[in-house]
């Protein structure tokens, strides 16, 4: 008997109110796969697509040649800067919920995602970061409190309140602005590592995505250039399961991981276990350092778990299971880091208490100060002239018509919009 074709429709394992099911993933064992020389070709170095680069065991033990042996000191600052992200994304959460700022999206769960590639990428290499990339800005320098007035939009957003909340950027920190349309980020990286390239220069260019962005047409125009023109870039493919609410499957998950998308066009794909900071750590030096000596672009899968919701303005109850998080098999990457410090006597339950009370307080104190530039509801607020700033190198005759016409409409109203006065 012929059977007749159907339309498949990717399904996640598991719907709210069952047993969460990740019997999809395939894992490797710690150490399993074997790290390649720089040069490597791709056609040597496929199964790195399908395999799952490891370090941390389920004991929290270092193994394989992956493992980059950071020592205590760098151990220290990494797990610094991830719970210091996890503590700042639990303030903003808690200032959204209290009407003071309007959106906020937190990395709850994928923390290593960012700091391990900061920690590995040079200052001088430029990122093109995703919206769930916060700890990236904080380890490049840039200050919470001016992450939290861009957030607020008030007196200090360094976008003029311009940008919807967590779009930050940094050009002092090498860090491009986010954007809200996604996958854009891509062809950025790419232009921008091809003009290195041209240059002469040996800095590269680092991109992120999640993996319902891969379905983009940016995606796949960005990394045909990359592909062409060899580009020093690394192109990360952030694979936390789930977009606003659709399963990863749904942007092709289920046929083939995501770091195989490249190799049609013959750039080398590397799965990577993305709550282990070391083997995030591990394999973006690879990367690094193989654009660096000339070997093109390299995507990265990072295969991580969302845990909590989308954005404020989502509800992860309605399409996926309430204890899903728990049982992510690869854990959370800041409870990993902790025990493997703790087994290799680094690290104690009651220093990591003390680190945490401390880190509160520094982003307390910080949310403290933010507010003294004006919040939501509370001036003193932006100076609505400023729209008019900006936009072109010479303001024309009719944008400047307006503007004193608009201040002359406040000043007969008596409503003073001064960054020192506030509003009336």
């Amino acid at each position: 008997m012929n059977k007749k074709s159907r339309l498949h429709i990717p399904r996640p394992t598991a719907r709210p109110g069952e047993k969460p099911d990740f019997s999809y993933l395939d894992l490797s064992p710690a150490g399993s796969l074997e790290k390649p020389a720089i040069d490597a070709r791709t056609r040597d170095i496929e199964h790195l697509s399908s395999g799952l680069v490891r370090v941390l065991d389920d004991d929290h033990v270092a193994q394989g040649p992956w493992d980059p042996k950071l020592d205590v000191g760098k151990l220290h600052i990494a797990l610094r800067w991830m719970l210091l992200n996890r503590m700042f994304d639990q303030r903003m959460w808690q200032i959204q919920r209290q009407g003071r700022i309007s959106f906020y999206m937190e990395a709850l769960g994928e923390e290593a995602v960012s700091i391990a590639a900061a920690m590995a990428l040079r200052p001088a290499d430029m990122c093109f970061p995703s919206y769930r990339n916060q700890g990236l800005y904080m380890y490049r320098g840039l200050k919470l409190v001016d992450m939290m007035c861009q957030c607020l939009s008030n007196t200090r957003d360094m976008c003029k309140g311009r940008q919807l909340p967590i779009m930050y950027h940094s050009n002092k920190a090498n860090v491009f602005s986010i954007s809200g349309n996604l996958a854009t980020q891509y062809p950025h990286a790419v232009g921008w590592a091809m003009a290195s390239a041209i240059k002469g220069e040996d800095h590269i260019a680092a991109t992120w995505v999640g993996d319902g962005s891969t379905a983009e047409a940016d995606f796949h125009h960005a990394i045909t250039f990359a592909a062409v023109y060899q580009a020093p870039v690394i192109l990360n493919v952030v694979n936390n399961q789930w977009a606003i609410s659709s399963f990863q499957g749904t942007a092709g998950g289920e046929r083939r991981s995501f770091a195989a998308r490249g190799l049609g066009l013959g750039i080398p794909g590397v799965r990577v276990d993305g709550n282990d900071l070391l083997a995030v750590y591990s394999a973006t030096l690879w990367a690094a350092e193989r654009a660096r000596r000339g070997g093109g672009p390299t995507l990265i899968e990072l295969v991580t778990y969302r845990g909590g919701a989308h954005s404020t303005s989502d509800d992860p109850s309605k399409y996926r299971p309430k204890d899903e998080w728990q049982t992510f098999p690869l854990g959370d990457p800041i409870e990993r880091l902790k025990q493997h410090m703790i087994s290799s006597g680094h690290w104690s339950d009651e220093q990591h208490e003390q680190l945490e009370t401390e880190l509160k307080a520094e982003v307390l104190a910080a949310w403290k100060e933010a507010q003294q530039y004006g919040t939501m509801t509370e001036g003193p607020f932006l100076d609505p002239a400023t729209m008019f700033d900006d936009v072109y190198a010479e303001t024309p005759a009719h944008l400047e018509s307006q503007r004193r016409r608009m201040i002359e409409v406040e000043s007969s109203n008596g409503a003073g919009t001064s960054s020192e006065g506030g509003a009336s």
